[in-house]
């Protein structure tokens, strides 16, 4: 006979609690869905260039994450950083059964007369975002994914080194080291 558990309060709780009353009720997990799911998605968004491919691997992401669930462990580390792991090893097996394309939806569309800006100056802007989007796409995955997770989901360098397995310091360094060559392509072009 199971047990009455006390109510869990899962509109401001912690993850850990909001991960113990998704153990014992799944559809508690729809508030760990809900906090992250724009960081999941704008990650695979970003590493996929694709966003019918990203809501597709999110889903995924978070299906493996609820059945995954009992075996979770925190470790100190952040919830979010779990979440994530998963979603690289989602990207990971989406690459390996599919050859990887260059999409360039992830360029604004523009929206003629919505503010100040001519449209001369509107069109180079887009030019700039599609060089920016070809030059990310030349990159090593490895680099594309730390450019993803800190400005696509909007990690710190401490939740991408949890994620990446690497020290803080290694991180910070590439980071800067990548910031740097796109910034020297760019003005380069």
């Amino acid at each position: 006979m199971k047990h009455p558990q006390p109510p869990v309060d899962l509109s401001e709780g912690d993850d850990e609690a909001l991960v113990e009353a998704a153990r014992r009720d799944p559809e508690a997990f729809g508030v760990l869905y809900q906090r992250y799911l724009p960081q999941i998605y704008r990650y695979l968004r970003a590493r996929t260039g694709n966003a019918d491919d990203a809501a597709d691997l999110t889903q995924q992401v978070f299906l493996k994450a609820l059945a995954a669930l009992p075996s979770y462990r925190p470790c100190g580390r952040p919830f979010i950083t779990w979440l994530l792991r998963i979603a690289r090893n989602t990207v990971a097996d989406f690459y390996r059964r599919r050859r990887p394309t260059v999409a360039f939806d992830l360029v604004p569309e523009v929206t003629w007369g919505a503010g100040e800006e001519s449209p001369e100056s509107v069109v180079l802007r887009c030019e700039e975002l599609a060089l920016l989007q070809a030059l990310y796409q030349r990159l090593d995955p490895g680099k594309q994914e730390l450019l993803a997770l800190r400005f696509a989901a909007g990690l710190t360098v401490p939740e991408i080194a949890a994620v990446v397995g690497k020290r803080e310091a290694a991180v910070r360094k590439q980071l800067q080291r990548v910031v740097h060559q796109l910034k020297e392509q760019f003005r380069g072009t």
